[in-house]
């Protein structure tokens, strides 16, 4: 009995640890599948990496490649690994920063160990240690400013690595040259390859993903505004209530999003012309344009919080403030929604004018209903939730003219057409012209360390 008992035991072990690792493999596949749906960029991306550490390992691979390089072969793989990133952009960054670092860093670690070689033997190794100190300390204290540091981090902290391993190295190897020819030729070798696989085989740009956050992040602003009106007010038939409470939560997503504005702000610089893109397009623009929209995207945030506050005003004061909150909320999201489609189909936005004008005209109308006072003989407690929901959207209306400035702003910079040119444009290439809606944007960012 106490055999069975045993062997019972272990048998239910054995098939709960089986269990286990089945549902380890299940949700891994849910993942994989749920980040490949996400984006399919991602997918795409992979094999390009794959392609491109295939191609350069031949070099270490084949004879022919390998007497010509030896060990330093390697280098090349290497710089595949680090210099692929998932945009244009941010690859072209990296594979400029380390080629043009490697040089400037190759040729003086070469320059100090000749100068240090022409003095004696005990005088070589104090000038190295100097040099590598004075270098060293000085590029890393240069690291800490702002702007070298958001654009060229990477290439001050690879010509610290480049120059410390020729110098130093060069110490006990007299093929000091010949040494830092191999690395430079293989690293040109590595960023050659990746940058080629990278731009002509299903480019991502970064680009054109900052032009599509912009457009999206406006759009999601212009939904919770559309649907906040019912909500408050309550007009909404109760078979949409939870449809409507699940789309005004995707601003969200915009209180967020400065981290990966500025980053594609950068890596865009580097891109060249592409699509509708020109060269020294306006990119800082959309910076601004960012910072307008989460701006207003907290006041929204705020608004938000009144929805489900526990101070809710009574019917009768709410009536008294319906209609131009309603207006003023339903003429700012038809107003960011045509700026939206304007940055998205980068045609100019002057449709978006007319509902800006109205709403503009509903908020000076409550301003002074507001002064005159709405509610006489009412309790102050009462009236401060409302009152504060009716500044808050008359402060929205504000940052809606200023979003439509920035936005008109850069297509003036930009040059958008007309959407009357657009279409006509359109026509006379045989094409069907259609209203692209805006796609959610899904992206994978590696912030360079």
């Amino acid at each position: 009995m106490a055999t069975e008992n045993q062997e019972n035991e272990n048998v239910g072990w054995f098939k709960g640890f089986i269990r286990k690792i089945m549902n380890v493999v299940i949700s891994v596949a849910k993942d994989t599948k749920k980040l490949g749906e996400e984006d399919p960029r991602r997918i795409i991306h992979s094999f390009k990496v794959g392609l491109a550490i295939t191609l350069v390992s031949l070099f270490y691979y084949f004879d022919f490649f390998y007497a010509g390089f030896g060990v330093s072969a390697m280098w090349a793989v290497m710089t595949v690994v680090v210099v692929f990133e998932f945009s244009v952009g941010a690859t072209l960054g990296k594979g400029i920063n380390r080629a043009i670092a490697t040089l400037l860093g190759g040729a003086l670690g070469v320059g100090a160990h000749r100068l240090a070689s022409f003095t004696g033997e005990k005088v070589d190794v104090i000038m190295l240690g100097l040099s590598v100190f004075f270098i060293a300390s000085s590029v890393t204290f240069i690291r800490f400013f702002p702007k070298l540091k958001a654009r060229y981090d990477y290439a001050l902290l690879i010509f610290i690595l480049t120059f410390c391993l020729i110098s130093v190295s060069g110490y006990r190897n007299d093929e000091v040259l010949e040494m830092a020819h191999r690395r430079l030729s293989t690293i040109l070798i590595g960023g050659s390859a990746t940058v080629f696989i990278c731009i002509f085989i299903c480019p991502i740009w970064a680009g054109k993903d900052l032009h599509n956050l912009t457009a999206n992040n406006i759009e999601k602003l212009a939904i919770f505004l559309q649907g906040f009106g019912h909500e408050y007010f309550e007009t909404t038939n109760d078979k949409n209530q939870e449809n409507v409470k699940a789309s005004i939560d995707g601003y969200k997503t915009v209180l967020n999003s400065k981290g990966t504005e500025e980053a594609l702000v950068n890596f865009a610089k580097w891109e060249p012309r592409h699509g509708k893109f020109r060269y020294r397009h306006p990119w800082d623009q959309y910076l601004k344009i960012g910072s307008l929209t989460r701006e207003c995207a907290y006041r929204i945030d705020a608004l938000n919080g009144y929805l489900n506050s526990e101070m809710q005003t009574s019917p009768e004061i709410r009536t008294k403030i319906q209609e131009s909150c309603t207006k003023m909320s339903s003429e700012c999201s038809h107003a960011l929604k045509e700026l939206a489609l304007g940055i998205n189909t980068m045609t100019s936005s002057l449709p978006a004018d007319p509902h800006i004008l109205n709403a503009k005209t509903a908020a000076k109308k409550l301003k002074s209903s507001l002064k005159t006072g709405l509610w006489p003989d009412t309790d102050l407690v009462d009236i401060i939730p409302a009152a504060t929901i009716a500044s808050m959207l008359i402060e929205i209306v504000s940052y809606t003219v200023k979003i439509a400035d920035s936005v008109h702003e850069l297509a003036s910079l930009s040059k958008f057409k007309s959407r009357d040119e657009a279409s006509r444009n359109e026509k006379s290439k045989g094409k069907v012209t259609r209203t692209p809606s805006i796609e959610s944007h899904s992206l994978s960012i590696n912030i360079i360390e």
